[in-house]
């Protein structure tokens, strides 16, 4: 999925009549962490899709090996 793409799904603008690829959507925006760069309706319907289970909470990046 792309950031267009994803962000589309999730404003509306680019079609899509499949729940799971709206669900990948708003989890791709959450795990890049541009649902909290945006607007700030995208960060409360990313929060509120993580507190209803919906998506999953970013994963913190992995620290590199010493």
């Amino acid at each position: 999925m792309t950031t267009f793409e994803a962000i589309g799904i999730a404003e509306g603008f680019v079609e899509n009549d499949d729940p799971e690829r709206e669900v990948a959507a708003w989890q791709y925006l959450i795990d890049t962490g541009l649902a909290w760069q945006m607007q700030g309706w995208f960060g409360r319907v990313a929060r509120q899709l993580i507190e209803n289970g919906t998506c999953k909470p970013p994963q913190p990046a992995e620290e590199p090996p010493i």
